[in-house]
């Protein structure tokens, strides 16, 4: 089974709650994930909190994104 974001909701500083295919949910911090150049306008917060859920994961106007995978990973 692939893994994919099914909902996704900001809740504050770079944290998002996402919920994945699977039925489970985890929050992730992204606020240490953000040093590489395309993830650089995400360090504004308004900017940050304009994600949507496309090709089954978050994702960026600018094209940034992080694999479901990532996500799920490093989520608590």
């Amino acid at each position: 089974m692939f893994l994919e974001v099914s909902k996704a909701q900001y809740i504050g500083d770079y944290k998002i709650d996402l919920l994945f295919n699977n039925g489970e949910s985890k929050t992730v911090d992204l606020s240490d994930k953000l040093n590489e150049k395309i993830f650089q306008p995400l360090k504004d917060k308004s900017y940050f909190q304009s994600f949507i859920i496309k090709y089954n994961t978050i994702e960026w106007s600018n094209g940034a994104d992080f694999a479901p995978e990532f996500l799920y990973e490093i989520g608590q």
